[in-house]
């Protein structure tokens, strides 16, 4: 997987949990945060692009498409984690660039954010959008399943209401069931309170009936 990072990643709280390396993407440099991550990504958005691989000419298109909007994203979304995952792309959206702590409201910035997330969804119109929330440990199983899935849904239906069809969208949440680093720490917590947004080619484009 290729992970593709722009500007600081969960802010300062992740800086001092390890060095920056330097990783070059193609014809692009581009800073990899050491951060204490144990998995890439949550299995669910992981499910979905791998469920959705296409074979033939359809994935040397697809990978193609992918590419060049995973690097498009990775520039317009400074904060966001963008990788690229089989043929998919995974944006994690920290806690910090989307919501209050323990809210499902999206804050006056984050608005801008998913405006240029928009923007990408009408520039690919043939790809398919699943948005999972997560959430840390604290709090309770139950609390935290109710906010992971109102924070996905938070997102969801902003990204309607700027015109982003529903049909393409999935939003569900899986609370802390799918952490990607440590609950012990508030740095790996920082880490686990994201919504994972997965974009794939729909079934048109994968078939090859576009």
């Amino acid at each position: 997987m290729q992970r593709i990072m722009a500007g600081t990643l969960i802010g300062l709280a992740v800086v001092g949990a390890g060095c920056v390396k330097r990783s070059v993407n193609r014809e692009t440099a581009v800073a990899i945060n050491a951060a204490p991550i144990t998995k890439e990504t949550g299995a669910t958005v992981r499910n979905a692009i791998m469920g959705a691989a296409a074979n033939g000419p359809a994935a040397t298109t697809i990978t193609k498409q992918m590419d060049k909007q995973a690097q498009e994203l990775a520039f317009e979304l400074p904060g966001a984690l963008v990788q690229r995952l089989g043929g998919g792309i995974v944006v994690t959206l920290p806690e910090s660039m989307m919501f209050a702590q323990e809210s499902d409201e999206l804050t006056a910035a984050s608005r801008d954010n998913l405006r240029r997330l928009a923007t990408s969804f009408e520039q690919y119109p043939n790809t398919r959008i699943m948005i999972v929330g997560h959430t840390d440990t604290e709090g309770g199983t139950d609390k935290n399943q109710s906010l992971s899935e109102r924070r996905a849904q938070s997102l969801a239906a902003f990204l309607e209401q700027i015109g982003v069809n529903r049909a393409r969208m999935t939003a569900i949440g899986r609370g802390d069931a799918e952490p990607i680093a440590t609950n012990d720490t508030d740095a790996g917590r920082q880490w686990n309170r994201r919504v994972e947004v997965a974009i794939y080619a729909d079934e048109a484009t994968r078939f090859g009936s576009r």
